[in-house]
């Protein structure tokens, strides 16, 4: 959510700054409506007013025995009576079409996000490790996941495209993948472990951004609840409504748990394989940040991620996403892509993300400057660390073996009760 005075300061810079994202401007068209707003917020204010005037001058001239000045006030104040609910109900609706206006737009990137409409114009930051060299040709982890228990048949038969049955071993590792990074991440890089709800309010998904917009990528029960596209909903939305101790910033979370995603965007994008799915698992990593503190907690985030890659001996690259091809609520975004032998490309595997205080402003998050009588917004982060499904792909994909098995990272063995290779089923 954007803050309306910093659009009447400098509307031609908003405008600007949404025009990297692709958006027409609308300052204008925004400022109209707030004027609206506040001409009848005005007149409102006034009525009420002199409402009270005249009720107590009312008492006065009877007390004096003035009773055509009391006939008089009190026509007057019957009138305001009239007149003021109407212009409550003209206020209310004003404010909540403002609201609805500033709630569909994007955060504004930063100076530093580059230009561009999409991925063709995101900026490779770093590169590490060196993709392995095969002495045969390696295969996509649609092709060996399957003899292995990676069972696409099974899972759309049961639920349809997008939906897959892990068993055995395979299931194994995604469980050791997924308790790996949550140790790490708690253990190692000290964020909170929280068990969250996977089912949320409007305000909720509201407070982080996936509503008005985005309710076609999720899914809804029937009885209006939404299930989580991922726990950053649920971690985000712990400190809505709240005014916070400086004392507890920054506030690292992080949760496990499934993450479900209608993929509306995604039509005919990674049908085949396990990149793409309606429900996956996620570890999401969260800050809330004091303002002056998120942009070295975003470089933490970013850091906590690579390290479960560089664990797992994983090839990746860091990219700074170009302002057409970041989300919504983000004002700079990192993304990790790692090496897929099988597919000869760079995959996304983590998106971290600062998001200054856009959420804040629409969850209502606030803290209180030590020696301020005033609050300020706090800023919000969220990145993944990491994406079990996708890390499990990449596990499969470059460790496998020309016959067929799959080599279990070092670092997970702990993890997988003495399994030390993916053995295919005849």
């Amino acid at each position: 959510m954007h803050d309306i005075r910093l659009i009447r300061e400098d509307p031609a810079a908003f405008d600007a700054g949404l025009a990297r994202r692709g958006v027409e401007p609308v300052a204008q068209a925004i400022l109209m409506l707030d004027e609206q707003r506040r001409l009848v917020s005005t007149r409102m204010q006034e009525g009420q007013s002199r409402r009270n005037e005249a009720s107590k001058a009312i008492g006065k001239a009877m007390g004096q025995g003035d009773t055509v000045t009391a006939d008089a006030l009190k026509a007057e104040v019957a009138q305001l009576k009239d007149t003021l609910p109407a212009l409550e109900v003209e206020e209310k609706a004003l404010s909540a079409r403002l609201q609805d206006e500033l709630a569909r737009l994007p955060n504004i990137p930063v100076p530093e996000v580059p230009d561009g409409e999409d991925e063709a114009h995101n900026v490779e930051v770093a590169k590490w490790g060196t993709p392995r060299e095969f002495a045969f040709a390696p295969k996509e982890h649609a092709d060996i996941g399957p003899a292995l228990g990676l069972d696409f048949e099974t899972g759309a038969l049961l639920s349809g495209a997008r939906f897959t049955f892990l068993k055995g071993s395979m299931a194994r590792l995604h469980r050791a993948l997924a308790q790996f990074m949550l140790d790490t991440q708690t253990a190692i890089n000290g964020y909170l472990e929280c068990n969250v709800p996977l089912l949320v309010k409007d305000d909720a998904a509201f407070g982080t951004g996936q509503l008005p917009k985005f309710a076609e990528d999720l899914f809804q029960t029937t009885d209006g609840r939404w299930l989580i596209p991922t726990a950053e909903v649920s971690l985000t939305n712990a400190v809505r409504e709240q005014i916070l101790d400086p004392r507890a910033l920054p506030l690292r979370m992080t949760a496990l748990t499934p993450c479900f995603r209608s993929e509306a965007g995604a039509a005919g994008r990674d049908t085949r394989g396990f990149i793409r799915q309606h429900q996956f698992e996620k570890v999401e990593l969260v800050t809330i940040s004091k303002p002056e503190e998120s942009e070295a907690e975003h470089e933490r985030m970013v850091a906590a991620a690579e390290a479960i890659l560089r664990a797992l001996d994983l090839p990746y690259r860091k990219v700074l996403l170009c302002a057409g091809d970041m989300g919504a609520t983000a004002r700079k975004t990192f993304d990790l892509e790692v090496w897929l032998p099988g597919q000869g490309a760079y995959r996304e595997i983590s998106s971290i993300s600062n998001c200054g205080d856009f959420q804040a402003r629409r969850m209502n998050a606030r803290f209180k400057p030590e020696g301020s009588k005033k609050t300020e917004f706090v800023h919000t982060l969220n990145g993944s660390g990491l994406a079990v499904g996708r890390t499990l792909v990449a596990v499969l994909e470059n460790y496998q073996q020309e016959d067929g098995s799959v080599l279990v990272p070092e670092v997970l063995k702990p993890w997988m009760g003495g399994v030390e290779r993916l053995e295919p089923s005849l």
